[in-house]
């Protein structure tokens, strides 16, 4: 009878061994998409690990990648800035919630000019982005501009190669502003570029663009702007003022956003708050409704309620924007969709 309870014992910790160590491995997941939360996922997975010893490996593709690739079900979840539409999600069996906020930065290299010394409105701005605007002392920035010692030096726009989220944001908020830019260029994830235009593969690859080329004008994350020190054009926002990107400039421009629509994607853009940050974007994750392993699906919903509930200062260092309290009691809850 003793031997017959070791026996049993010793079957019963094998069994719980071998459960404990699928439980473990899969719980393990992947991600891939938008290069615009690369940095705060990477940093919030190495935490993750730290505290449940379960691993997160996220690839920042570009966000037409990661819904292509969560589509495909080589991921466990996606990622994307450019939110998937209510009627794309049904079709799919796909949940998708904000993580973190941000805003769309315009950038510049233009000698002499320090960050945030440059006015532009949204008109003029879309002006420069479709190649009708050439010169940095072309007369409509001047006019913004007086006082403003404006060189004599072409105008070189860097943009996103990828398929983009990024894209998406500024393309539409400068087609909200010209209609002359959303017939010539368009709006989305990938838009036609003027011929004065390079392009580069993600946020750093504009953002080295923009650093390298004398006379550039381009567009990248602000955590990405502010990592690498960058020089920030000052927009003119709905109420009339000229704001300098900031974690609170865009968080003012969600305060009044309604993030109960379908998707949890309403649009931040072009805002009406008196300090509002007009390019105001936040980044999505997606997941399967209905995946094929329990295991890996609970790993998603663990890991980014883990990570919204720990991680917020991590965000903020990176530069990045948290969700406001009530929304993430709202992601939570969306999240118990996904099984």
């Amino acid at each position: 009878m003793r031997t017959l309870n070791k026996l049993a014992q010793g079957t019963l910790a094998a069994a719980m061994g071998l459960a404990f160590s699928i439980s473990a491995l899969a719980a393990d997941i992947t991600g891939a998409g938008a290069t615009f939360p690369y940095a705060v996922y990477t940093k919030w997975a190495e935490a993750y690990q730290v505290a449940t010893g379960n691993k997160v490996n996220y690839q920042g593709i570009g966000s037409s990648g990661g819904v292509k690739q969560i589509k495909a079900k080589t991921v466990d979840f996606g990622g994307t800035d450019a939110p998937v539409k209510e009627a794309d999600l049904g079709a799919a069996g796909l949940v998708q919630v904000p993580t973190v906020m941000g805003g769309v930065t315009i950038v510049m290299n233009v000698p002499g000019i320090e960050s945030g010394k440059l006015k532009l409105d949204g008109d003029t701005a879309a002006n420069i982005f479709r190649g009708a605007i050439t010169k940095w002392n072309d007369p409509a920035i001047a006019k913004l501009n007086p006082g403003v010692t404006l060189p004599d030096l072409a105008i070189t726009v860097s943009h996103r190669s990828d398929g983009s989220g990024t894209t998406y944001a500024f393309s539409n908020y400068l087609a909200k502003q010209s209609l002359a830019f959303k017939r010539d260029v368009g709006a989305g994830n990938t838009v036609n570029w003027p011929s004065n235009a390079v392009g580069g593969k993600g946020n750093p690859g504009v953002a080295a663009n923009v650093q390298k080329i004398k006379g550039t004008i381009g567009y990248v994350d602000i955590a990405d702007a502010m990592k690498n020190n960058m020089s920030f054009v000052a927009l003119k926002n709905r109420a009339g003022n000229y704001i300098v990107p900031s974690q609170d400039s865009v968080a003012d421009a969600a305060a009044g956003a309604d993030f109960k629509v379908k998707g949890m994607a309403p649009d931040l853009l072009d805002q009406s708050h008196k300090n509002a940050w007009p390019i105001t974007s936040a980044t999505y994750m997606l997941a399967y409704e209905k995946g094929s392993d329990a295991a890996k699906q609970k790993g998603i919903v663990d890991f980014f309620t883990w990570s919204l509930n720990n991680g917020q200062k991590m965000a903020a260092d990176l530069g990045f924007v948290a969700l406001p309290p009530n929304v993430v009691k709202m992601v939570e809850a969306e999240m118990k969709k996904i099984k």
